[in-house]
């Protein structure tokens, strides 16, 4: 095996825990090494997920928290009891809809790139992370550094801090310096750049379509800049970088479009040679299109390993995944050096964030001194309070007033999320009702006489979803039918549309006169919201991608 400088960026390892490093590594048996290279998805109850580690010895878990903080405790106490050797636990740490269930609500990436002041997301990235921390979680899969370029995307959506690579910059090297600093490593995804490519990994290999010298001015600067900052993990996602591939082969052929994560030489030669990044490389999750295109999991998952993914994230079935990687073992497609390897890194990533020194259990009794305070929820309603963007009111609609709009006429589709079958409510309606206007929420086939209501509002709350190709306007959805589908009520009514997450809605109702981007769905986006409306808060933010998308069409 290549020797590892374990005592180099990013993992800073002593002579103590170098020697931790190598003494567990070389005590495991053949298999056990082999299960230390799976992160597994625990969505289940506490029991189940103690079984689960029990019974596999994964390297770690992504825990899908509950909002119940005792049980959670409860289920870290018993995960660190049950393992020999100390589990990372992680998470995706985006902010809005993917914070901590039990934690305080914060807003995501592109919220925080509209207020653009760096004080404010250090100051959410350092709650988040103490938050996490104390819940004993070690590992997030974020900063997202992807690129918002490719408008129509639903998977890029939210998660990054927009189009502006400057400020891409900016922000995510304050959540990591924030995250590292609070007991959490992280990960800058999704290797190597996602943005350009409007589809979503989940259904299919997506690609970057850049020339080297293009990719090195955007994500090679991204990549070089999260390395250069100590970052202990990045995120080999099912991306293809054909410049790349046809820059070292120019018969490559199909080979050009193979994905990141199972590239040997978008691993091994561009990140570790050439970037010179020395810390853990995780692959996206495996149960993804984008990697199932490329053949069966007989071939595909030991592939992670050979093309230099120290970490497997997610398996819908581990015994047979590890039984495919002892059979890759003992074919010789998979040497036992390249496992070898990996499994140190996953060992010095754990002896980073110190848990090889022992007792690293969370306690219930502190946690519940840092999760969920006042003094955090104060800090992140401060901070949300300033995300809303006002993109344009062409009839000076706002401020709103019951004297004025008493009678509201609400088209939404609700909130819709990724794995909730439903959309669910927005409490918008409700909070009006409670200012003092008279709410109607249209439901399809209701007669609609613009005389009736003195404002319309139409409220959408798709932040990002996963396993569908487009966010968009389904006007003939959202009215019932195609010919309610075609009326416009604007011309008739003062009319306002706001977007609790996806921004480009304008896109598909560009004359809509009144146009707001909050960019999340959390109760606080919704309550700062309403505050803007009403005249009670000033709209301060600014757009953080051009929610015009390139047409003045939209802007009148």
């Amino acid at each position: 095996m290549a020797p590892i400088d374990l005592a180099a960026a990013p993992f800073h390892l002593d002579d103590d825990a170098v020697a931790w490093v190598h003494t567990t590594r070389d005590s495991f048996s053949p298999r056990d090494k082999l299960a230390q290279l799976f992160v597994l998805l625990a969505r289940g109850t506490p029991e189940q997920t103690a079984e689960q580690v029990r019974t596999f010895k994964p390297g770690g878990i992504t825990r899908i928290y509950s909002p119940d903080l005792p049980a959670e405790i409860a289920l870290a106490r018993d995960l660190a009891e049950l393992s020999a050797v100390p589990l990372l636990i992680s998470a995706d740490l985006e902010g809005s809809r993917m914070s901590l269930a039990m934690g305080t609500s914060v807003p995501n990436p592109l919220g925080l790139a509209a207020i653009d002041d760096l004080e404010a997301t250090t100051a959410i990235s350092t709650l988040m992370a103490r938050e996490a921390s104390a819940v004993g979680l070690n590992w997030s899969f974020t900063p997202v550094i992807d690129l918002n370029i490719a408008w129509r995307s639903a998977i890029v959506g939210t998660r990054s801090y927009g189009s502006d690579i400057d400020k891409v910059e900016r922000h995510a090297l304050a959540q990591i310096a924030a995250f590292q600093a609070n007991g959490v490593a992280a990960t800058v995804k999704h290797w190597p750049g996602e943005g350009y490519d409007d589809r979503d990994q989940h259904l299919v290999t997506t690609v970057n379509p850049l020339s080297m010298s293009e990719w090195e001015d955007t994500f090679g600067r991204l990549y070089r800049k999260a390395i250069d900052a100590g970052v202990m993990s990045i995120m080999s996602a099912h991306i293809a970088l054909p410049a790349y591939a046809l820059s070292l082969d120019p018969d490559a052929g199909p080979e050009a479009y193979r994905p990141a994560s199972l590239s040997r030489i978008l691993n091994e030669d561009l990140l570790r040679r050439e970037l010179g990044f020395n810390g853990l490389i995780v692959s996206d999750a495996t149960a993804m299109a984008g990697l199932g295109d490329w053949g069966p999991r007989d071939q595909t998952l030991p592939e992670v390993v050979i093309a230099g993914c120290d970490v497997i994230l997610f398996s819908d079935d581990p015994n047979a995944d590890l039984m495919r990687l002892v059979k890759a073992v003992a074919d010789g497609r998979l040497s036992q050096e390249r496992v070898d390897e990996a499994v140190t890194r996953v060992l010095a990533l754990k002896a980073a964030q110190g848990l090889h020194k022992g007792n690293t259990a969370p306690d219930l009794d502190a946690a519940s001194n840092v999760v969920a305070t006042e003094a955090h929820r104060a800090t992140a309603e401060a901070i949300t309070a300033r995300v809303p963007t006002l993109v344009k009111d062409v009839n000076n609609l706002l401020p709103l007033s019951p004297g004025k709009h008493r009678r509201v006429l609400i088209y939404t589709g609700g909130v819709v999320l990724p794995f909730v079958p439903e959309p669910l409510p927005l409490s918008v309606p409700i909070r009006l009702e409670e200012e003092g206007f008279e709410v109607t929420v249209f439901t399809p086939g209701m007669e609609v006489n613009p005389r009736d209501f003195d404002l319309v509002l139409y409220l959408f709350a798709e932040e990002t979803l996963l396993g569908r190709s487009r966010i968009f306007l389904d006007w003939v959805k959202l009215t019932g039918n195609v010919f309610g589908g075609m009326a416009r009520v604007w011309h008739d009514v003062p009319t306002l549309m706001i977007s609790f997450g996806y921004p480009y809605y304008l896109y598909d109702a560009p004359r809509v006169p009144a146009y707001i981007n909050a960019y999340g769905s959390s109760e606080a986006l919704q309550a700062a919201v309403v505050e803007a409306i009403m005249g009670r808060a000033e709209f301060t933010s600014t757009s953080p991608v051009d929610p015009f998308v390139g047409s003045d069409q939209g802007k009148y």
